[in-house]
């Protein structure tokens, strides 16, 4: 009940015009609500069947867990703000308002902490999980990036999820489902009024350094696939960063020099995600996307070079075709398709 009552007060809010006092923890560049509009204790008592005392318990126990809720005699309760956290409570009352028509986060799993959210989610792919579930934790004890790499995970500041898909396409057609993840977090990112860009295939960088870093894994048959893992990674709040990796990193909170709302964060990137995932779909490829992929691609028209483990080679990045591949123009060679992969891209001076 707790979950339900939290959602009809941020339906409440939701509804009320834009204005002062507005609840904090909305994505920036969208419309945030006021929450001038106020729930009964009666309304609350009606819908779920319990004593008046019972709604009070729940309203005080939201409380005690950081949520600013005014109760105003003859009014009722009104949401003025919200904690940062990520518990199955908060995510559940942001995903559950979102109205009709969405499916990413529909059913939703859970870890204070966890080793991995991708092995969690491939364990609730094989006992029939749904596609759309999504599996987030507060903290990863062995998070991994492409390539096997260790992935940072501190407790309490950032994003770590892994959204489980079914699609009906083939495998090669699978793996450009990074690319698809990539644009729905730099959009989201966007929104927070910051400049995201995309480091072909799957890191978000903010100026010139990583925010996100994105690894999907499939179980398939050569030409079935059983199911799709998404995992992400994103540095949200995060203000200090281990000494080999704070050249390279930084958080949207360094970036913004303001707290962001996890929670709100992750819907807003379900929400894109869903956007693009439905363009995908049209034709299994990425021909709908390469607009808004380019506008984000840090790589394009820069000099990279491919650090292929059949040898490296230099050129300039001229964009990325519909199969997602990395378009190289190189002297020798022409245009040369580079596909992720094994296949990791630099900047010849630098990260980006």
């Amino acid at each position: 009940m707790k979950s339900e009552i939290l959602s009809l007060l941020r339906e409440k809010a939701a509804d009320a015009p834009a204005g002062e006092n507005q609840p904090s923890g909305m994505p920036a560049g969208k419309e945030q609500p006021s929450g001038r509009e106020y729930i009964s204790g009666q309304e609350l008592c009606s819908r779920f069947g319990v004593s008046r005392t019972a709604v009070w318990k729940v309203i005080n126990q939201l409380k005690e867990e950081g949520y600013e809720i005014e109760a105003v005699q003859n009014k009722g309760y009104r949401l003025k703000a919200s904690p940062d956290v990520i518990g199955e409570i908060e995510l559940g009352s942001r995903l559950q308002t979102r109205g009709e028509g969405h499916w990413a986060g529909n059913s939703l799993i859970y870890y204070p902490s966890t080793g991995s959210t991708n092995i969690d989610a491939k364990r609730a792919a094989e006992d029939g999980a749904p596609e759309g579930t999504l599996v987030v934790t507060d903290c990863q004890n062995t998070g991994r990036g492409r390539r096997g790499r260790d992935w940072s995970s501190p407790q309490g500041c950032n994003l770590y999820f892994t959204l489980l898909l079914r699609p009906d396409c083939s495998p090669d057609q699978a793996c450009m489902l990074t690319l698809v993840m990539a644009l729905a977090v730099a959009e989201a990112v966007n929104e927070l009024g910051l400049e995201a860009g995309i480091k072909w295939p799957n890191d978000i960088v903010l100026s010139g350094k990583k925010i996100c870093g994105i690894l999907t894994e499939m179980s398939a048959e050569p030409d079935y696939i059983h199911y799709v893992v998404i995992g992400c990674g994103i540095n949200v709040n995060q203000e200090e960063f281990p000494s080999e990796i704070s050249r390279t990193a930084t958080s949207l909170r360094l970036e913004k020099g303001e707290k962001i709302s996890r929670s709100a964060l992750l819907v807003s990137v379900m929400d894109h995600f869903e956007e693009a995932y439905g363009a995908f779909r049209k034709t299994w490829d990425l021909t709908e996307l390469l607009p808004s992929y380019h506008r984000f691609l840090l790589n394009k028209d820069a000099r990279v070079r491919v650090l292929d483990p059949k040898g490296e080679f230099d050129g300039i990045a001229r964009g990325i075709n519909e199969k997602g591949e990395l378009l190289v123009e190189t002297e020798q060679n022409g245009i040369v398709n580079v596909y992720a992969g094994e296949v990791s891209v630099r900047g010849v001076y630098g990260y980006v």
